[in-house]
Parts: structure tokens; sequence; C-alpha cells
């Protein structure tokens, strides 16, 4: 009987063990892929953006970093910042139909910029590197995926390319995304509402409105007049004069 329970009691810490190995070999990988930062911009501006770069290695070091532009989501502008020690190319596609942006034909834009250590820079175990690019006008879309290619030294690549699902857990090699807000309504553009006279008016409108009262008044009472006076001129033709 003891021995019944001494073995139970190694099976449940083996398998306790082996669930939680399972649970942490998930989730290692996923709190440190390659990530864009800031991770909100807005459609039509610029935006300087960031890609974190985690080694996930014990043994080896990140040589090269490839990173995919959407190809629903061209930009015109793409500029990146020297990075000590890395050589930095970009790859250009054709897009046609062109499309207008700020007026003007975009024909070509940016397809991968792809960036390499030289000498000693290449990302070690441990620790983490940054590829500054300046994106813009960005495009009138929710969001930008950016399907990365992460390179080792030992020839081992890690494929951040899977797309999130609206809804979905997160995928276990996601690839960086940037959503994109729609931009804000320019600021002074009220409402259309309908037009109030001023006190100005009201006053005009009084001062005319009394001066055609007293018109009136006056012709009315001219009038008057007149039949008054010719009635009694009339009558004192009809009486007799009298004479003393």
């Amino acid at each position: 009987m003891t021995r019944f329970r001494r073995t139970a009691t190694a099976a449940a810490a083996l398998a306790f063990t082996a669930a939680a190995t399972a649970v942490l070999g998930f989730a290692g990988p996923a709190s440190a892929h390659v990530t864009v930062n800031p991770k909100e911009a807005t459609q039509g501006g610029y935006a300087r953006v960031a890609f974190r770069v985690p080694n996930e290695s014990d043994t080896a070091s990140t040589t090269k970093l490839e990173v995919v532009l959407p190809e629903n989501a061209p930009v015109g502008s793409v500029s990146t910042m020297p990075v000590p020690g890395w050589t930095v190319t970009a790859e250009k596609r054709k897009v046609d139909p062109p499309i207008e942006v700020h007026g003007s034909q975009l024909t070509e834009a940016v397809s991968k910029i792809t960036w390499t250590a030289t000498g000693d820079a290449a990302v070690k175990p441990g620790q983490f590197q940054e590829f500054p690019v300046s994106l813009g006008p960005l495009p009138q879309v929710e969001s930008m995926v950016f399907k990365t290619l992460q390179t080792y030294s030992d020839g081992n690549i890690s494929r951040w390319i899977d797309e999130p699902a609206p809804g979905a857990e997160e995928p276990e090699h996601p690839a960086p995304v940037l959503t994109l807000a729609a931009a804000a309504a320019p600021a002074g553009s009220p409402a259309p509402s309908a037009a109030v006279a001023s006190p100005d008016d009201d006053d005009d409108d009084d001062g005319n409105g009394l001066a055609v009262g007293l018109g009136v008044a006056g012709l009315v009472a001219g009038l008057a007049g007149l039949v008054l006076g010719g009635l009694a001129f009339a009558r004192t033709r009809r009486e007799p004069v009298v004479k003393a």
C-alpha cells in the first residue's frame, strides 16, 4: 500500500512538472517576439516607429532582421535611422495601379527593409535592439502588418509572420502590427445653423415700423381735418345771415 502511494505521488509530481514546463515553454517565446513601438499611429500622418528585437537564443546572436512592408498599404516615404554596427538596405516594388498621395502619383514603394550586423554588433543572448523607421503618409487602413524574419548566428530563423485574427488568441509567431486610427476632424468647423437677427437689425425694424405708423397717423389726421373743414364751410353757407 505504501509503495502504491509513493508511486502515485511521484506520477502526480511528474505530471505537474510536465504541465508547468509546457505552459512556460509556450509563454516564453510568445512574450519575447518582435514588436513595433509605439503600437498606434494616425491615418494620413507620419510616424516614427521602432522594431524592437529581443534575442531568444541562449547560445546564438541575432545577426539580421528583415521587415516586409504590407503590400496592400504602400507608404510614400520610408527612412531609417542609423544603428551603430548595422548596415541597412531597402528594396522597392512597383505600385500598380499607382495611388495618389498628397496630390502626387505614387508609382513605387519600399517593400522590405533589411538590417545586417557587422563586427561585434549582433544582438547577444539576454539583449534586445531597436531599429527606428520613419513612415508616412500612413495609408487609410485599420492596421499595418509587418511580417519579419529574425536570423541567428547559428543559422536558425525565427519567422514572425502570423497575422492576428479578430477575437482569437495571439498566434504562436505573431507579426508586428501597427494599428492606425482615423484622423480627427479639423477644429473650428462648427455645424451650420439658422441665421439669427442681431439686436441692431431689430432696432432698425422697430424704427422703420414706428416711422410708417406715424406717417399713416398723420395722413389720417390730415384727411379728418379736411373733412371737418368742408362740413363747417357748407354749414356756414346754409345758415341765414342775421342783421343787427
